[in-house]
C-alpha cells in the first residue's frame, strides 16, 4: 500500500468522532447457556458439553468484560493457552508446549480460513483477524487437530468467528487511548491510540455487507537484554565480563560468531569481535498497524449463504524468529469465497504476503560496521592499536579497550544524519552479506469442501442408525517468488521462476450414538500427500459418555503431522556468514553428507586455543591432540514431523448449574521433530587436512540446516477450569494449566525448545451493575519460570505475574460506554521469552458508540 493510500485510510478513520464501540450490555449477566454450541472440534455444530476433544469457547461478552487491551490479548487468560509477546503489535498463541515466536504448530483461522503469512508458516498475531468490533466468539482447540484440519495443527488451533451483517446491522466506532513505558529506563512515557470502526448494512432480504477498519499507533516494547552469551571466549587469557573483547550481549547485534576472529597479540591468541550495535540503535520502535476487511453476504436459499471476504493488514513493528526483524510496510492479504449450508461447506481463499521494506536487525548492525571499514582493515587497526597501547604501558584489558577505540574511528554513530542515511541504504540491499533487506513475496491458494452425508443425502441412516457421516477434502499450493537472497529456485533451468509447493488431503468422519445417546463414538481417518513425501495417514478415535446431560466424560486418541513450512523446505539465506538452507534434497544435496557439527567445532577450537595459550603447544600439535572432539554430522534431509496424542476430559455443571467445571488430561509423543542444527563443511575432503580446515574459519562454510531430531519426546499435562456465577451478577473464574516435558530415547538435544512454563494460573472476578450501569473486572495471571531454548538465546525465563483491572460505565440512552482499565496494573516489567522485549503496564481509556 502506498503512503498516499495510508494517508487516505488514516484520514477516513479520524473523520469519525473520537468515540468507540458500544456493545449493548445486559443489566445482569445471563445464566450460562447450557446449550452453547461449538463447531471447531468436529467441524459440525455440537454442544460444547459433548465435544469429543478439549475446546474452549470465548464469547464477545466475556472479552467485553476482560481488562485486556483487546479481545486477542484476552485470550492469554483462557484455560490451556500460553501466549508470548514479541511486540506490542502482536502476540503469539500456543498450547501444550514447544512455543515459538513463529509458531508453525498452532493455526489461526478466521471464519474457518487460515490466516497464516505464507513464507513464515504461521500467523503474525491478529494481523488478518477480526477487530474488537467484529468479533463474535473464539473457539480454541488446545492439542492435536490434524485429523480434521491437516498440517500445522499439532499443537492446536484458534478459530475466530465474526459477526454476520444480517444479525448485527449498524455503525460502531471505538477509540482507545493509552499510555505505556511508564518508569521505563530505556524510554520516556509514550502514547498509544487505536481507532476502529464497523459498518454493516442489509441491502435486500438476501444481500448484506460489512466494512471493518482499524488504525493502531504506538511505541513498541523494547528488547534490551544484556545477558552475556560469549562470556568464556577468552577464558584461556582470563579476560571476562567488561574486559572480554568478544562480548556478545543478547540484544546487541553485529558481534556474533561470524563477526569474530582469533588474533595473535603480544604472543597470545585472543578472540575479538566487531563492536556491533544495540537493538534500539538499529530499529525504529514506532509502531503503526492498519487493518481492514470487507464482507459481502448473499442468502442463496434458506439456510444457505455465499460469502466473499477481503482482509488486509499493513504492519510496522518488530518481529522475531532466529533473528529479530523490523517489519515495515509489511502487507498481508486474504481473498476468500465461502459457501455454507446445513449439509455442504466449501471454501476457496488466497493469502498473499509482501514484506515491503522490512529488514534484519542483526544484518543491519554487522553491515553498518562493515560498510565503514572492512573486517580485514578493522582487525589490522585493532592489532596496531593494541600494540601501541601495550608499548605505552597499558595492561592487556585496557589495551583491548584502546585498540577498539582506535579501530572504531570513523564508525557510524547512532542518531547522526550519516548513520540514518546508511541505515536507509542498507535497508534496501537484498543481500545479507552487504545489506539487511527482507524482500519476500509469497502466496498460497487453498480450497476445501466438506459434505455431511447424513444431514441431507442419507438422512434415513441418521434417523435409523443414529449415525453421522462427514466427508472432507482440501488442497493447498504455496507459490514463492524467488528474490535471490531468501529464496532461490533450485530446479535446473528454472532460475528466477516461482517455486510451488503443495499438498492434497481428505478425511472421513463417522459418529455413532449408543445407549439412548448416552455414549457417542467417533472415528476419523485422514490422508495427506505432499509433493515431496509419501502419503501420511492420521486417525482420531473418540468416545463421549454422558450418564446425564450435565456431566460428560471424554477420551480420545489421535495422531498428527506437520510437513515442513516453505521456509523450512526452501530457504537459502546467508544470515550473517551462516547459510540457512532448507531441508529438502533439492536444496541441500551434498551438505549433510560432508558436514561436521558446529558445536563440536566450537569445543575443538576452544581446546586448541587453551593448549596454545596455556600449555605452549604449537597450533599443529594442539590440532592433532584435540581432533577427536570433532563430530561428523549424523543428520539428513527433512521428513514430516509426527505426534501421537492420548486425551481424557470432563465437563460438568453443579449447584443448580451455577458452577461449570472443565478439565482435561493429555499425553503427547513426538517423533521426527523438524528442527535446526548448525554444521560446517570444510574446504578439503582429505581426512588429514579436515581438522586444520575446521580450526580456520576461512576454510569452512557454515550452515544452519533444517532437519529432524532423532529424539523421541514425551510431554504431558492437564488443565482445570472453574467458573461460578452468583446471583447472575457475579462471575468468579479460575483455571490452572500444568505442562511437563519428558524426554525419552535417542536424545540428541536437537528438538525444538519446550519453551513453556510448568504452571500457569489465571483468576478473575467480574461484577455487572456494581452501581447502576457500572461493570468491573479484576484478573490476575501468574506463570512459573521456564527454560527457553532458541537459536537467538538459551536460558531461563523468570516467573512473572500480572494484575489487570477495568471498570465500564454504560450510557444506554446514547448507546455508548466508557471503559477505563490497565493491563499489568502494577507496572512490573517482565519478559515472556528470552531475546524478546520487556513488557510493562498499559493504561487505557476506551470510549464506545453504537448506531443501530
Amino acid at each position: 500500500m502506498s503512503h498516499r493510500m495510508k494517508y487516505l485510510f488514516t484520514t477516513l478513520i479520524f473523520t469519525f468522532p473520537i468515540i468507540c464501540r458500544a456493545q449493548s450490555q445486559p443489566d445482569t449477566l445471563k445464566a450460562r447457556s447450557l446449550d452453547e454450541v461449538v463447531v471447531t472440534a468436529s467441524r459440525v455444530i455440537e454442544s460444547i458439553l459433548v465435544s469429543p476433544v478439549s475446546v474452549q469457547k470465548v464469547s464477545a461478552k466475556t472479552t467485553a468484560l476482560s481488562p485486556a487491551l483487546s479481545f486477542f490479548d484476552a485470550l492469554e487468560n483462557v484455560q490451556g493457552v500460553h501466549m508470548i509477546t514479541p511486540s506490542l503489535g502482536f502476540k503469539v498463541l500456543n498450547a501444550r508446549g514447544f512455543s515459538n515466536t513463529t509458531n508453525v504448530r498452532f493455526a489461526q483461522l478466521t471464519d474457518g480460513m487460515d490466516v497464516q503469512s505464507p513464507h513464515i508458516g504461521g500467523a503474525i498475531g491478529n494481523a488478518l483477524g477480526p477487530t474488537d468490533l467484529d468479533i463474535a466468539s473464539v473457539e480454541i482447540l488446545p492439542g492435536t487437530a490434524s485429523a480434521l484440519y491437516g498440517m500445522n495443527t499439532v499443537n492446536g488451533l484458534a478459530n475466530f468467528f465474526t459477526k454476520n451483517p444480517f444479525d448485527s446491522e449498524g455503525l460502531s466506532i471505538q477509540q482507545k487511548t493509552a499510555i505505556n513505558h511508564l518508569n521505563d529506563s530505556h524510554s520516556k512515557a509514550r502514547p498509544f491510540t487505536e481507532t476502529t470502526l464497523r459498518f454493516a448494512k442489509i441491502i435486500t432480504p438476501k444481500l448484506a455487507f460489512k466494512i471493518n477498519g482499524a488504525f493502531t499507533k504506538g511505541y513498541d516494547w523494547i528488547a534490551s537484554d544484556q545477558t552475556e552469551l560469549n562470556g568464556n571466549a577468552n577464558s584461556s587469557t582470563q579476560l571476562f565480563g567488561a574486559d572480554n573483547p568478544a562480548s556478545d550481549p543478547v540484544n546487541k547485534y553485529g558481534n556474533e560468531s561470524s563477526n569474530r576472529k582469533t588474533v595473535t597479540l603480544g604472543g597470545k591468541r585472543y578472540v575479538v569481535s566487531r563492536t556491533g550495535y544495540q537493538e534500539a540503535e538499529v530499529v525504529d520502535y514506532n509502531l503503526q498497524n492498519i487493518k481492514g476487511d470487507v464482507g459481502l453476504y448473499y442468502k442463496v436459499a434458506p439456510g444457505a449463504m455465499l460469502t466473499y471476504t477481503y482482509h488486509f493488514g499493513l504492519l510496522d513493528n518488530v518481529y522475531q524468529r532466529a533473528n529479530r526483524f523490523r517489519l515495515e510496510n509489511y502487507l498481508v492479504q486474504q481473498h476468500g469465497l465461502q459457501y455454507q449450508s446445513a449439509s455442504v461447506q466449501a471454501k476457496l481463499y488466497v493469502n498473499s504476503e509482501n514484506t515491503g521494506r522490512s529488514y534484519n536487525l542483526r544484518s543491519m548492525a554487522e553491515n553498518m560496521d562493515r560498510s565503514y571499514k572492512s573486517d580485514n582493515d578493522w582487525y589490522a587497526d585493532f592489532t596496531k592499536g593494541f600494540n601501541s597501547a601495550v608499548t605505552g604501558g597499558a595492561a592487556v584489558a585496557d589495551a583491548m579497550r584502546q585498540a577498539r577505540a582506535a579501530a572504531d574511528a570513523g564508525r557510524y554513530q547512532p542518531g547522526t544524519d550519516a548513520f540514518n542515511a546508511q541505515l536507509r541504504k542498507l535497508q534496501d540491499i537484498n543481500n545479507w552479506d552487504a545489506g539487511a533487506a527482507l524482500r519476500v513475496k509469497a502466496d498460497f491458494i487453498h480450497a476445501e469442501a466438506q459434505v455431511s452425508l447424513t444431514e441431507k443425502y442419507l438422512k434415513a441412516w441418521k434417523d435409523k442408525y443414529e449415525l453421522d457421516i462427514l466427508l472432507g477434502a482440501d488442497h493447498r499450493t504455496y507459490i514463492i517468488v524467488p528474490d535471490g537472497n531468501y529464496f532461490v529456485n533450485p530446479e535446473p533451468g528454472k532460475d528466477g521462476k516461482s517455486i510451488t509447493y503443495g499438498k492434497t488431503g481428505g478425511f472421513v468422519s463417522l459418529n455413532k450414538d449408543l445407549f439412548q445417546r448416552k455414549l457417542r463414538l467417533g472415528v476419523i481417518l485422514r490422508a495427506d500427500k505432499n509433493d515431496y513425501f509419501k502419503t501420511t495417514f492420521n486417525p482420531r478415535l473418540s468416545a463421549v459418555y454422558s450418564p446425564v446431560h450435565d456431566h460428560n466424560i471424554r477420551v480420545s486418541f489421535q495422531t498428527g503431522y506437520r510437513f515442513p513450512s516453505i521456509f523450512e523446505a526452501y530457504s537459502n539465506v546467508n544470515s550473517g556468514g551462516v547459510k540457512r538452507v532448507g531441508g529438502l534434497p533439492v536444496m541441500s544435496q551434498g551438505i549433510f553428507e560432508n558436514a561436521w557439527l558446529a558445536n563440536s567445532i566450537t569445543s575443538f577450537q576452544q581446546a586448541v586455543l587453551n593448549d596454545i595459550n596455556q600449555n605452549g603447544l604449537t597450533q599443529d600439535a594442539a590440532i592433532e591432540k584435540n581432533k577427536s572432539l570433532l563430530k561428523k554430522n549424523p543428520y539428513t534431509y527433512v521428513k514430516p514431523e509426527h505426534t501421537k496424542t492420548w486425551e481424557a476430559g470432563y465437563k460438568g455443571l453443579f449447584f443448580d448449574r451455577a458452577l461449570f467445571v472443565n478439565a482435561d488430561l493429555y499425553f503427547n509423543r513426538y517423533s521426527n521433530f523438524i528442527a535446526q542444527t548448525n554444521m560446517n563443511v570444510p574446504v578439503s575432503t582429505d581426512a588429514a587436512t579436515i581438522p586444520h580446515d575446521l580450526y580456520d574459519k576461512a576454510r569452512q562454510a557454515q550452515y544452519r540446516m533444517y532437519t529432524n531430531s532423532r529424539s523421541i519426546i514425551n510431554n504431558y499435562g492437564f488443565s482445570v477450569g472453574l467458573n461460578y456465577q452468583l446471583e447472575k451478577k457475579w462471575v468468579f473464574g479460575v483455571n490452572t494449566t500444568f505442562a511437563k516435558l519428558k524426554n525419552a530415547e535417542n536424545q540428541d538435544g536437537l528438538e525444538d525448545g519446550f519453551n513453556t512454563p510448568k504452571w500457569m494460573w489465571n483468576g478473575s472476578v467480574s461484577r455487572t451493575n456494581l452501581l447502576d450501569n457500572l461493570d468491573a473486572t479484576v484478573s490476575y495471571k501468574w506463570q512459573s519460570g521456564y527454560y527457553s531454548q532458541t537459536f537467538l538465546v538459551t536460558g531461563n525465563v523468570p516467573s512473572y505475574s500480572s494484575l489487570d483491572a477495568q471498570v465500564t460505565y454504560r450510557v444506554p440512552a446514547l448507546k455508548s460506554q466508557i471503559k477505563v482499565g490497565a493491563s499489568n496494573l502494577l507496572n512490573k516489567y517482565y519478559v515472556s521469552f528470552l531475546g524478546g522485549p520487556s513488557v510493562g503496564g498499559m493504561y487505557y481509556v476506551t470510549v464506545a458508540f453504537n448506531v443501530e
